[in-house]
C-alpha cells in the first residue's frame, strides 16, 4: 500500500481567514490521492494538515498567522475548572433536562475550508483552575501571659460561688455626694472577723489568670477531638479530595428517570460504511444549519456536495492492526445523538500515535451546551480508551494553535500541551513557548542553536516517483525525463516531507 500524491508548490498572497488580511496568506500543499496512516502520521509531524483530501502546511516564517502544530498530552491531562463547568452542565441537561439560560455564542474555530484549515472548534473560556476544597486549618489559641493589670474593677465570690463585677456599683455611686466616712478601707467592728460560712475573697487578677487557664484547656481539648474526627474521616474516605477525571463525568450511570439520553456512535466516513450512508441526508442537515446560523453562509453554499468534498472525503486508507484499535485506523465521524437525532458530528482521523480532531459541527439550537468544549473532552477520553488496546496512540492533536489571533489561544487550555518547533520539528511544552510568541508571531521553540531539522532530505535521488504506472527513484526519472529541470519542485517538495516520507510516497508525475 502506498501513499500517492500531486505536489501543487507554493501559494501565497490570498486571504486569511483568522486575521481577514486579504493577501496575508502562505502555504505549501498537495493533492493526496491516497495515503497511509503512518505517512500522514509523519507529515502532521512535520507541521501539514489536511482539508479533504488537500494537505497543506503554512509557510510559517511568511504567513501572517503563523500555525502551530498542538498536541495534549491526554493520558497526562486533567480537566480544568471551566472544563468541569461544561461537563456538570450537560449532566445537568441530561438528568434534569436543565439548560443555560446564556447560549455558548461567539465559540473560536477553524471553519475556513481547505487551503486555510479545518481545525477544531472549540469554546473559549478562562481557565481559573484553582484547588477546590481548601485545606483544614485548626486554630489553638495561645494563653498569654499575663502583663496587664485590672484597674478600677473589683471582683466578689457571691454565695452561691458566681463572680460579678462590682464596676457597675461603684459607678453608679459616683454620681451620689460622697460620704467622708466611707471613704478607704473601714477597720472592722470590734468582736468580729471573717465569715467562716462564705469563700474567701481573692484578688481578680488571680480569677483571671484562672479563667483563661480553663478556657486555653478546653481549646485544646476541643482542638484534639477535631484532630482526631479529621483523621477518622480521611481514613473512612481516603479518595474525597481527589480530583475527577473527564471519565467520572462523562461515563456516570443516568438515573432511568433522566429527561435525556446521549449516545455517541463512530462510523468510519472513508470508506464509508452503511451506517454513515444511512445517516448521510441527517447529518449533512446539521452541518448545514450550522454553517448557516454560526458562520452566516448563503443557503445555497453548504451543498452536500461541498459537505463530502470538505468533511467525508479522505485519502486514509483505511487499515487495521493486532495491536491497533477495534475499530481500526482511518478517518470517522463521531455523531452526538440526543433522543433520537443527531445533534453535533466530530470529525476525527485516528492514526498510529493519535486522535486528530479535523472538524466539529452541531445543531444550533444545542449552543448552550457548549458542545464544542464537551466533544473536544469527549475525543480525549475516547483517545484514552483507545490507548488500552493500541499503547502507542496517547495523544491528542487540535489541529493548529494560533497565538497572534486572540480567539484562537483556547487550544491552549487543554494541558499539559506541546508546540511543534516549525524549525527541528520536535515538540515543546506550551508553557515555554508563550513567553516567545508574546514578542514575535514567528517562533523557533528549540532552544538548541545548533538543533537542526533530523528528518531533512540527504539523497534527492532516492525520492520516489510513479511515472506512467511505473515506480522509480529520482534519479533515474531525471535520466529518463525530457523537457526542463523540475528538480527545484522535487527538492521543495522532499525538503517538507522529509527524507523517510519522500521515499515512502510516490510523488505523482504525468
Amino acid at each position: 500500500m502506498y501513499s500517492i500524491v500531486e505536489y501543487k508548490g507554493k501559494r501565497t498572497g490570498y486571504r486569511c481567514g483568522y486575521c481577514n488580511s486579504h493577501q496575508g496568506k502562505g502555504s505549501n500543499g498537495m493533492w493526496a490521492h491516497s495515503m497511509t496512516v503512518q505517512d500522514y502520521q509523519d507529515l502532521i509531524d512535520r507541521g501539514w494538515r489536511r482539508s479533504g483530501k488537500y494537505v497543506y502546511k503554512p509557510i510559517m516564517n511568511q504567513t501572517c498567522c503563523p500555525q502551530y502544530t498542538i498536541r495534549c498530552r491526554s493520558l497526562h491531562f486533567q480537566p480544568s475548572k471551566s472544563h468541569k463547568k461544561v461537563l456538570k452542565k450537560m449532566l445537568r441537561y441530561l438528568t434534569k433536562g436543565e439548560t443555560s439560560k446564556l447560549n455558548s455564542e461567539g465559540e473560536p474555530m477553524d471553519s475556513h475550508t481547505e487551503d486555510t484549515g479545518c481545525n477544531f472548534l472549540l469554546k473559549s473560556e478562562p481557565d481559573t483552575s484553582q484547588s477546590e476544597l481548601e485545606p483544614l486549618n485548626i486554630y489553638t489559641e495561645k494563653v498569654e501571659s499575663e502583663k496587664e493589670e485590672i484597674k478600677g474593677e473589683i471582683i466578689v465570690t457571691t454565695d452561691s460561688g458566681h463572680t460579678e463585677s462590682c464596676n457597675e456599683k461603684v459607678n453608679a455611686s459616683l454620681s451620689k455626694p460622697l460620704n467622708p466616712a466611707k471613704v478607704g478601707h473601714a477597720p472592722p467592728k470590734p468582736g468580729k472577723g471573717a465569715d467562716l460560712s462564705k469563700p474567701p475573697c481573692r484578688k481578680a487578677k488571680d480569677i483571671r489568670k484562672e479563667q483563661k487557664l480553663q478556657k486555653h484547656l478546653q481549646n485544646q481539648m476541643g482542638n484534639h477531638a477535631l484532630q482526631e474526627k479529621a483523621q477518622i474521616t480521611q481514613k473512612s474516605e481516603p479518595k474525597t479530595n481527589q480530583p475527577k477525571s473527564i471519565e467520572d463525568f462523562i461515563f456516570v450511570t443516568l438515573p432511568p428517570e433522566a429527561a435525556h439520553q446521549l449516545e455517541v456512535r463512530l462510523v468510519r466516513s472513508s470508506p464509508p460504511s452503511s451506517q454513515f450512508k444511512a445517516t448521510f441526508q441527517e447529518s449533512y442537515q446539521v452541518y448545514k444549519r450550522y454553517q448557516m446560523v454560526i458562520h452566516k453562509d448563503p443557503p445555497d453554499k453548504p451543498t452536500a456536495s461541498q459537505f463530502t468534498r470538505f468533511l467525508c472525503d479522505s485519502p486514509l486508507e483505511a487499515e487495521n492492526s493486532p495491536n491497533g484499535p477495534d475499530c481500526g485506523y482511518g478517518s470517522f465521524h463521531q455523531q452526538y445523538w440526543v433522543d433520537g437525532k443527531i445533534v453535533a458530528v466530530g470529525v476525527i482521523d485516528i492514526l498510529p500515535k493519535c486522535v486528530s480532531s479535523v472538524y466539529l459541527y452541531y445543531d444550533p439550537d444545542y449552543s448552550s451546551l457548549s458542545l464544542g468544549v464537551y466533544s473536544a473532552l469527549r475525543e480525549i477520553a475516547f483517545t484514552r480508551q483507545i490507548h488500552e488496546k493500541a499503547s502507542d496512540l496517547s495523544y491528542y492533536y487540535m489541529g493548529f494553535y494560533i497565538h497572534s489571533c486572540p480567539k484562537m489561544r483556547y487550544k491552549g487550555q487543554y494541558r499539559p500541551s506541546d508546540l511543534l518547533c516549525p524549525e527541528t520539528y520536535v515538540w515543546v511544552p506550551i508553557e515555554q513557548c508563550l513567553p516567545s510568541l508574546e514578542h514575535s508571531k514567528y517562533c523557533r521553540f528549540n532552544l538548541d542553536a545548533k538543533a537542526v531539522d533530523e528528518g531533512n532530505v540527504k539523497e534527492l535521488g532516492r525520492v520516489r516517483i510513479l511515472h506512467k504506472r511505473t515506480v522509480m527513484p529520482y534519479s533515474v526519472y531525471k535520466r529518463r525525463r525530457k523537457g526542463p529541470s523540475d528538480e527545484e519542485s522535487v527538492q521543495q517538495y522532499a525538503t517538507l516531507v522529509g527524507q523517510e516520507c519522500s521515499e515512502r510516497m510516490l510523488l505523482f508525475k504525468s
